[in-house]
């Protein structure tokens, strides 16, 4: 038996991975945390292997690890899927169980870090969660042990009969109409090339390049799909992404307000709502990340990268007054004298003139980080970063490079290749 672990980044995948099988992965979204699948065998079930693939937000292979992560679920035959769902974020990871649950696979929702909610007075509703989308849902705490071992004795009962998750048809108007009309057209090529048809419909709308090529398609049939899909855009005056992602965010807030019942949010919380309102707000949050960085810059380069490179300058070149004064009275050799004075003071001297400014700028950015504020930026930013053909989380390693290109570059192993 197969189970594969899939989940938003973060949300917990390679903590329960660990305590299913007994090892140590590392943890976090960090460069060299899952970005190819791991592999184990879970405790005291022989035969049962687990599969923690890569951290994704969504089925579209935007990125190295939605492809690895995709190509996985759907090309190999699994028993069944354990989805992660971050229980302090779960609107936004229910986004990718919709879609898993198009794929027709065994499934299981996990719903994680649940003794964070409760110390926060939130409740969700399991039973509800159950009922409205159809499949079974565990609450969990990994980093505890809580929940895990139920958890999989769920997935094992779901995957030994078979336990698909109902359809739910959440798109109405022309959305529901295109995925009607190109799911009759594709019948026929979507089981010749074994997607299921729902899925492959959906995917189309949205503009699935590789999911047009797996099917198969002839000329005419991309041609009434395009035709369908403008007519969509037309109706609808957006763009066939934005429809779709429309379409699920309206059902999950339905389901959210439903099964989340929330005892009073503290003051800290509705303030941190008001920031983020305010931080990704669509005329105000590119103003304020250029203020936010041109006062960085402005430390950096200015007055106090300034006079702190100057004061370091000052003490290398003291330093090196006085040990060139000590050698010309020890009479050194002149070769060496001048490899002391004039390559290490001056050579390596010149250089670490330079460790002030990128203190600074390092020092500011992981506060920025530190703070919540960068995945704000990668959010604000990724719409005028795909144009060039970056993802919003391209804005890291652009920000690491104007202090160091080294640390830039190990930042982007996380991007898209």
């Amino acid at each position: 038996m197969t189970i594969a672990l899939v989940g938003n980044p973060n949300s917990g995948k390679t903590t329960l991975f660990n305590q299913m099988t007994g090892s140590n992965q590392k943890v976090g979204n960090l460069p060299g945390v899952t970005i190819e699948s791991k592999e184990g065998l879970v405790k005291g079930h022989k035969g049962v292997k687990v599969v923690d693939l890569p951290g994704i937000y969504s089925l579209s292979p935007y990125s190295a690890e939605e492809v690895v992560a995709r190509d996985y679920i759907i090309n190999q035959k699994l028993d069944v899927i354990i989805n992660i769902v971050d229980a302090t974020n779960i609107e936004r990871n229910l986004y990718l169980s919709l879609q898993l649950m198009e794929l027709k696979t065994p499934m299981v929702i996990a719903i994680n870090m649940m003794d964070e909610i409760r110390n926060s007075g939130v409740f969700i509703d399991i039973q509800q969660m159950k009922e409205t989308l159809g499949i079974p849902v565990v609450p969990i705490s990994a980093s505890k042990n809580e929940g895990v071992h139920d958890l999989i004795h769920c997935a094992m009962e779901t995957a030994q009969k078979r336990l698909l998750p109902k359809r739910i048809d959440f798109c109405t108007g022309p959305v529901h109409n295109a995925i009607h009309s190109i799911s009759h057209l594709i019948e026929n090529e979507a089981k010749a090339a074994g997607l299921p048809l729902r899925y492959s419909a959906t995917k189309l709308v949205e503009g699935d390049d590789l999911v047009m090529e797996t099917l198969k398609l002839e000329e005419p049939e991309k041609d009434i799909i395009q035709h369908i899909v403008d007519d969509m855009e037309f109706h609808l005056e957006t763009d066939r992404e934005a429809a779709m992602a429309d379409m699920r965010y309206c059902f999950i807030e339905e389901l959210c307000n439903r099964i989340i019942k929330k005892e009073g949010e503290s003051k800290a919380h509705l303030r941190s709502i008001k920031i983020d309102e305010i931080l990704t707000h669509k005329y105000l949050a590119l103003p304020i990340f250029l203020g936010i960085m041109l006062v960085i810059f402005w430390l950096t380069f200015g007055p106090l990268g300034t006079w702190l490179s100057d004061f370091l300058d000052a003490g290398i070149d003291h330093l090196a007054s006085i040990t060139d004064g000590a050698l010309s009275r020890t009479n050194i050799n002149p070769v060496l004298h001048s490899l002391i004075i004039d390559g290490i003071f001056v050579g390596v001297g010149s250089v670490l003139s330079f460790l002030p400014l990128i203190t600074i700028l390092f020092f500011l950015l992981s506060v920025m980080e530190d703070s919540g504020y960068i995945p704000r930026v990668a959010f604000v930013m990724d719409k005028l970063l795909r144009r060039l053909g970056l993802s919003g989380r391209s804005i890291v390693p652009l920000l690491l490079g104007f202090g160091c290109s080294v640390p830039a570059i190990m930042a982007t192993r996380t991007l898209p290749s």
